[in-house]
């Protein structure tokens, strides 16, 4: 059986490429609807959730953008994915670039909130910066930092 997915949009998707991330963190959530709670309550800003028509729990794919040029793309564990087989992935990591240090602070503590574990709390790096760690309710690491790379 193929699936069908419902799609939602909660705004205008552009479509030139330049203004578009080009990498992204890919995640799988066994309960979706708290991941999407934690990813908003860190600051993740919805673009698209596809749902599956017959079990809406079930996301195919959704996007999430992360400020101006960084995003995530994740669905549900176990989802039929075309070509791929059945999605399960165990947890992953990603870095968050934030503008201020004591955005480091924030998010933490919003993350905290949200559910999350403590892994590193937040901190001023010796190459720069401030970093912090936590680990969502599905095993997924999330580092939040004010250093953006070189």
């Amino acid at each position: 059986k193929t699936a069908t997915a419902s799609v939602s949009h909660p705004e205008p998707m552009e479509t030139n490429v330049q203004n578009q991330p080009t990498l992204f963190a890919s995640f799988a959530f066994d309960d979706v609807e708290r991941a999407i709670t934690f990813l908003t309550a860190i600051g993740f800003e919805e673009r698209l959730v596809a749902r599956d028509e017959d079990d809406p729990t079930v996301v195919h794919h959704a996007q999430f953008a992360w400020r101006e040029r960084g995003g995530i793309m994740f669905g549900s564990t176990g989802r039929r994915t075309p070509g791929e087989g059945y999605q399960d992935l165990g947890p992953a990591s990603a870095y968050l670039v934030v503008d201020r240090d004591d955005e480091v602070d924030e998010i933490y503590a919003k993350a905290l909130a949200a559910g999350a574990t403590s892994l590193i709390v937040p901190e001023d790096q010796t190459y720069g910066g401030r970093s912090a760690t936590v680990r969502d309710v599905e095993g997924n690491q999330w580092s939040f930092g004010s250093y953006a790379g070189e």
